[in-house]
């Protein structure tokens, strides 16, 4: 029997594998992983990491869409001692390069054909690892299975999560095993309720905080299922929550608007509970949705830097539609004003959040840390308000913050790829309103006089540079940006010009 070493987040998959050999882990429609078999998988592939020289402690790059070989990877990076790397598979070679190079990673794990991985890691000299199409078996098969979870302390990074603000430069928020663990504990045990006979919609990215946490790391902890679709698509949930027998769903408000308005199409009575996160929910969605689907949606608050639960609508506690709930257990939540005085009920001000899950730091940027966290107390940027209940709402999002889809994307990394076009003066990327998506990407930008460059011409010099959740899909030109008296411009006076 292998032994465990506690503190490592790991062990959670080992002691679940204990209980529940037999039970099926992970799914992808018909690859099915036990847990006993993602145990060993893991093992082996700590093996592997073992056997090409990565060391306690060294960044490890995980650059996969939801596959069963993500969770394979995932713990047995961790089984091995080392830090996770989730990386979007949609980034572009600069971005990944920036990554590795920021993180100084050792190694990537990317799908076979991903040439942007491939070019990226090569820019940054860090070896990569192709993953072939059909999973790890054959990748990992030749390695013994290293049965012991490297001993780790509870205060030791795990996982590193690339995050921004509206300026500079992307972030490494350092989780440690202890934030995720028990984040991972208290969302699982106190707001899913979840047990081994659970199945959870495994439709949110893993390498977000969002589907890593509260999908991957809960569903192991508890000896559930979990049944992943690496792509979104409504009609497909529908058929994987019928086909599987999905308990609890997991999702952004996109995904409720697509399966709102694919209702009717299958089976969904199996479903349980289901969780809302990433951006705010319309509460006309969550009533259309509670009303087609029976069963109630639960939203919930957290940022990367939070391990990522912060606030809930507990399924124990009379729920607040329109609100994200009450800070869950171990966590403390309250409200400031711009001199850090708290503020009455009732008044917006900042979010600030003290406990458990609050990060370690960013990595290697000690300033970063000390203006987000300078006295114990995380500094979200969001603005919200605590009403006299104790439940919270957010009122406005992190100043200049675009959420596509669930997806954050930080204007100044736009901003800095389109003033590599030539032609452009200045820039200036926002958020405007999309019936869909929440919101969408808008451009708009001055050139430099005697340069010419179209609107279509700028769009896609940006594509071809960035993830494609990122690109301004508005792109408009103009003669002038609106500006204060330091020369700064001032997002919130833009008036987008019509096509």
């Amino acid at each position: 029997m292998p032994s465990t070493a506690h503190a490592n987040l790991a062990s959670i998959l080992v002691d679940s594998a204990a209980r529940h050999p037999d039970r099926p882990a992970v799914r992808l429609d018909g690859a099915t992983l036990t847990y006993a078999e993602l145990d060993e998988a893991s093992a082996r592939a700590a093996s592997l990491l073992l056997s090409v020289g990565v060391k306690p402690g060294d960044r490890v790059g995980l650059m996969l869409p939801n596959v069963p070989a993500f969770a394979v990877l995932y713990y047995g990076i961790l089984r091995a001692g080392a830090v996770v790397l989730p990386m979007n598979p949609l980034l572009k070679a600069r971005e990944v390069e920036y990554h590795l190079d920021d993180s100084a990673a050792s190694l990537l794990f990317a799908p076979h054909q991903a040439q942007d991985a491939l070019q990226g890691a090569q820019a940054a000299g860090t070896a990569h690892v192709a993953v072939p199409a059909d999973g790890v078996d054959e990748l990992v098969a030749a390695h013994d299975p290293v049965w012991e979870v490297a001993s780790r302390k509870p205060s030791d990074t795990a996982v590193i999560l690339y995050t921004s603000g509206t300026t500079g430069r992307p972030k490494g928020a350092e989780l440690t095993h202890d934030n995720l663990a028990r984040n991972t504990a208290v969302t699982r045990t106190t707001l899913l309720q979840l047990t081994e006979r659970d199945v959870v919609f495994g439709g949110l990215p893993l390498f977000h905080a969002f589907g890593q946490v509260v999908g991957l790391n809960c569903a192991v902890a508890a000896g559930a299922c979990l049944t992943l679709l690496p792509r979104f698509d409504a009609a497909r949930a529908m058929e994987i929550i019928e086909r599987d027998r999905v308990t609890a769903f997991l999702g952004v408000p996109t995904m409720y608007g697509g399966l709102l308005a694919a209702a009717g199409r299958a089976d969904t009575a199996s479903l349980r509970v289901c969780v809302s996160g990433g951006t705010s929910l319309p509460v006309e969605i969550l009533h259309a949705f509670e009303t087609a689907f029976d069963c109630a949606i639960l939203e919930g608050y957290g940022l990367s830097e939070t391990s990522p639960v912060a606030c809930f609508n507990h399924p124990d506690r009379s729920r607040r539609p329109g609100t994200i709930g009450t800070p869950i257990e171990g966590v403390e939540m309250r409200v400031l004003d711009p001199d850090g005085a708290e503020v009455p009920d009732g008044t917006p001000g900042e979010i600030v959040i003290r406990g458990h899950n609050v990060m370690k730091g960013y990595w290697r940027n000690f300033q970063a840390t000390a203006e987000a966290v300078p006295d114990g107390w995380l500094r979200t940027g969001d603005i919200g308000v605590r009403d006299p209940d104790g439940c919270f709402r957010i009122v406005d999002r992190k100043k200049d913050l675009i959420i596509r889809g669930g997806f954050n994307v930080y204007p100044r990394e736009v901003e800095e790829v389109l003033y590599e076009h030539p032609a452009v003066a200045e820039a200036a990327v926002i958020g405007v309103p999309h019936p869909v998506h929440g919101d969408e990407v808008a451009a708009v930008v001055t050139l430099k006089p005697g340069s010419g460059a179209g609107t279509d011409e700028l769009r896609e010099f940006v594509k071809s540079r960035i993830a494609a959740y990122k690109y301004p899909r508005v792109v408009r030109i103009v003669d002038v940006l609106p500006k204060g008296a330091t020369g700064k411009i001032l997002k919130r006076e833009i008036v987008l010009p019509p096509n």
